[in-house]
């Protein structure tokens, strides 16, 4: 089995917590460096998780000629120039969501990954969750019928915050609470339904909790090409003791939810459950969706797998998201 050699640039909170503990662990990959602009963490870090090589600047990290991918963490307005020398250095990259600022430079990252011939994925975990993957399984079999609804949404509970904080700055972030949990529910919801294009898009925006630059709430409703439909609604700051996650799909045949995974289908006029018996705690499918998602990423190097969660999907994601925006901004409908 061919070894990937890979480094991380990016030593912050998504890269100690999933990514390198996962890497660390994962047969055939050899993490060989982590670079971060802050040279006491890229040191801590390489130091803690015993990898070989610490670096500050992104460049000595990509000059090397023996990595065979980058896995970028860092903020978002970094993930295009980041990506963009990645690629063109003959790296392959994973680069956490969102993709990037806007739909633009999102776009110049999937011609990027054309031109050089390389694997762009999108780190987009949240499909990587069991209960998403076997849903997935009975909507591909059939066994919901046509999926003509869908209702989802990430509500997190309320947490102190500074307004200093990348996140929360637009210019550093794209935006809000939109752009943090808003683009992962609606890939996931996206995904479930079959990649089906957005026809038109209505949403609204709030920040009159937080007070914060950029939104804290954000509600939308889609409508996609075939006249299925899909909700959203996201928060930071939800007054509750737990974080809500879920995703509620309706067919001409049955009815699922994920977080915990439900399956329901109707047979000769009577209901049945088709929910599998075993099933993950909610921290247990967090944890999981990190570690399948670098699987995956791995097996697309190694064994060319078809790539879920490419830089093309993103970059529809990113497209209803700018869309999402412009219609809160007009107070009105938009089309795509």
């Amino acid at each position: 089995m061919r070894t990937i050699r890979l480094a991380v640039i990016g030593a912050g909170g998504i890269a100690q917590v999933a990514h390198i503990p996962i890497w660390k662990k994962l047969s055939g990959v050899d993490l060989v460096a982590v670079c971060d602009t802050n040279l006491a963490r890229a040191k801590a870090v390489a130091e803690r998780y015993a990898i070989p090589q610490y670096y500050t600047r992104d460049d000595d990290v990509l000059k090397r000629d023996d990595i065979d991918a980058i896995d970028i963490c860092a903020p978002t307005h970094m993930h295009m120039p980041l990506a963009l020398a990645a690629l063109s250095a003959g790296k392959h990259v994973l680069v956490e969501k969102p993709m990037a600022l806007n739909l633009e430079q999102g776009r110049s990252m999937v011609e990027a990954a054309r031109r050089y011939q390389r694997k762009l994925m999108v780190a987009m975990n949240v499909r990587f969750r069991r209960d998403a993957i076997n849903l997935k399984s009975f909507i591909e079999a059939g066994e919901l019928g046509d999926i003509f609804y869908a209702r989802c949404g990430w509500l997190r509970r309320q947490e102190k915050w500074s307004e200093h904080s990348w996140l929360f700055q637009k210019q550093y972030s794209g935006g809000g609470v939109l752009m943090d949990l808003g683009i992962q529910m609606l890939d996931l919801s996206l995904w479930l339904f079959g990649n089906k294009q957005a026809r038109a898009v209505k949403a609204t925006l709030y920040n009159r909790v937080s007070k914060l630059e950029v939104e804290d709430t954000a509600v939308a409703f889609v409508h996609l090409e075939d006249g299925s439909s899909l909700a959203l609604e996201v928060n930071w700051t939800f007054f509750t003791a737990q974080d809500e996650l879920y995703t509620h799909l309706l067919g001409t045949q049955g009815w699922a939810m994920t977080n915990p995974l439900r399956v329901m289908k109707e047979v000769h006029g009577n209901f049945t459950n088709l929910t599998p018996h075993v099933d993950d705690k909610p921290m247990s499918r967090y944890k999981r969706s990190y570690s399948n998602e670098l699987r995956h990423f791995i097996k697309c190097l190694r064994d060319d797998t078809p790539m879920l969660s490419t830089g093309e999907e993103s970059l529809d994601r990113m497209r209803i998201i700018e869309a999402m925006y412009e219609s809160a901004r007009r107070g009105k409908e938009v089309e795509l």
